[in-house]
């Protein structure tokens, strides 16, 4: 009878140990899984604002608030913009002041909490860039997808598509210099994005399946007279963008990729973010099994879809080795497999899908020398 008992305490304990890996896989996973369109992802720091005059602000000294280049600083109800350090100005050892630039709404007070974003802007092309725009709605898998479209007068339209814990509004970093080169820009929500439909399930699969919205856009791009587009993704846009390229029927259409901070593999971010929520590294693999059984994600399957049968188009990378989301040296490999289409544009001391907040005049000059042909 004592053998009995002690036979079912331990299977007891091996299913409470069970479901408990269960739950804790799940919770790391939901890092990357549920990640929310326009919520700050958890590799970015909240920082306190300190104090603000004329022209700067100054925050906590961290490596997030030390980054060269201009940034978006988002409060729970406030937005600015903020560039450079500001050197010459004299701050305690833990603060250090940036230049600011405007606030776009709400205020910003000592005590405060806020994080950087890629975003410069807020709102919609006619309201933060004073460019014409139409609101258009782009007929998708799972229901229509809300799109911004500016006219330009080229038949090379450039779709650009935002990645993890963005939003559309990304795109308007690049807005105004694509209608300078008279480019037409859609940049569309997809599914999870505000205003757009949810997967069934409510999970993010990091470009695995939203890709299909993408392909949606570039044939509504057709439709609607474009005779060739360029895809330009941040992030898991970007394997979108790869995935389009690839598979999509109307690959042919594609003359060219823009891909910023790439995630190539799936796995690799899923553990950056559940690690970045303080889960032990010996769980970390949890997390993924967990995400394979909770959304059907094959194994590192960028990677694989784009060595034997990976889009034959030119491609330009921006990337650098500071993303600790997506690991720049698998855009080195990505772009050693074919040096002939994929050219690397290394960007140091730039955060996971902020390469042109780091330095945007090099980036577009970039950008316009690879776009040049593509017209």
């Amino acid at each position: 009878m004592r053998t009995v008992k002690a036979a079912a305490a331990a299977a007891t304990v091996a299913l409470a140990a069970g479901a408990a890996s269960v739950a804790v896989g799940r919770f790391a996973s939901d890092a990357a899984l549920k990640a929310s369109a326009g919520r700050p992802l958890p590799t970015e720091p909240r920082l306190t604002v300190h104090a603000t005059a004329a022209g700067q602000i100054t925050l906590t000294r961290d490596l997030a608030s030390l980054r060269p280049g201009r940034y978006g600083l988002a409060g729970d109800a406030s937005h600015a913009v903020v560039g450079p350090v500001l050197e010459a100005v004299r701050t305690s050892v833990d603060t250090v002041a940036r230049r600011l630039e405007r606030v776009t709404h709400g205020t910003f007070a000592p005590g405060d909490k806020a994080w950087l974003t890629p975003n410069l802007y807020v709102g919609d092309p006619s309201a933060a860039l004073g460019l014409d725009h139409a609101d258009v709605d782009v007929p998708g898998e799972l229901g229509g997808l809300p799109a911004w479209f500016v006219p330009g007068g080229r038949s090379t339209w450039v779709i650009a598509v935002h990645g993890l814990g963005a939003t559309r509004e990304h795109a308007m970093n690049l807005m105004a210099f694509l209608h300078r080169l008279h480019f037409p820009v859609l940049a569309p929500a997809y599914r999870g994005d505000l205003g757009a439909p949810r997967s069934p399930d409510g999970l993010n699969r990091l470009g695995e399946a939203e890709w299909r919205d993408l392909e949606a856009a570039v044939r509504y791009a057709v439709r609607y007279g474009a005779e060739q587009v360029v895809l330009l993704g941040w992030s898991t846009g970007a394997t979108m963008a790869l995935h389009a390229a690839a598979h999509s029927p109307l690959r042919d259409r594609i003359s060219g990729l823009v891909l910023d901070s790439p995630v190539l593999s799936w796995e690799v971010t899923l553990r950056a973010l559940a690690a970045a929520r303080r889960t032990p590294g010996a769980l970390l693999p949890l997390a993924v099994r967990a995400a394979q059984g909770r959304t059907g994600l094959r194994t590192d399957h960028v990677l694989t879809a784009t060595t034997p049968d990976r889009p034959r188009k030119p491609v330009l990378v921006f990337h650098g080795p500071d993303d600790t989301i997506a690991p720049w040296d698998l855009s080195r490999r990505f772009a050693d497999r074919d040096p002939n289409l994929v050219t690397l544009h290394t960007v140091r001391r730039a955060p996971h899908g902020a390469m042109w907040n780091a330095d945007p005049e090099r980036y577009e000059e970039s950008l316009r020398r690879f776009l040049i042909p593509l017209m």
